[in-house]
C-alpha cells in the first residue's frame, strides 16, 4: 500500500496563502490519480481538487476555482495544493488520497490519514 503523509497546514489570515504537500511512498506514484480533500467541522468530507497521472487533467470544485492550484512532482513522489486568497470557509482538515474513480464524487484507495489542519482567520 502506498503511504501518504500530508503537511503544510497552519493558521493564516484571510487573503493569505499556504502550500500543502502530500508525500507518497513507493515507486508507483506516477501511475496514480491523486486528489486533495477537506473536512470542515460538522460537515462531510469533500473533494477539493484532482490531478491526473502526468499533471493533467485537473479538476476543482467551484468554491476554490481561481484560488487553489493542484500540481505534482513525480520525481519527488509529491502532490501539492497551492492555496491563495484563503477565506474563513476554507478552514478544514485537508487530506490527500489516491483516487480510484475520478469525478465529482471520487472513490479513494487508502484509509484516511491524519490530514493537515488549515485555519483561516477573518
Amino acid at each position: 500500500q502506498v503511504q501518504l503523509v500530508e503537511s503544510g497546514g497552519g493558521l493564516v489570515q484571510a487573503g493569505g496563502s499556504l502550500r500543502l504537500s502530500c508525500a507518497a511512498s513507493g515507486r508507483t506514484f506516477r501511475s496514480l490519480v491523486m486528489g486533495w480533500f477537506r473536512q470542515a467541522p460538522g460537515k462531510e468530507r469533500e473533494i477539493v481538487a484532482q490531478i491526473g497521472r502526468k499533471g493533467d487533467p485537473t479538476y476543482y470544485i467551484e468554491a476554490v476555482k481561481g484560488r487553489f492550484s493542484i500540481s505534482r512532482d513525480n520525481a519527488k513522489n509529491t502532490v501539492y495544493l497551492q492555496m491563495n486568497n484563503l477565506r474563513p470557509e476554507d478552514t478544514a482538515v485537508y487530506y490527500c488520497n489516491i483516487i480510484l474513480v475520478p469525478g465529482p464524487a471520487p472513490s479513494v484507495v487508502n484509509p484516511w490519514g491524519q490530514g493537515t489542519q488549515v485555519t483561516v482567520s477573518s
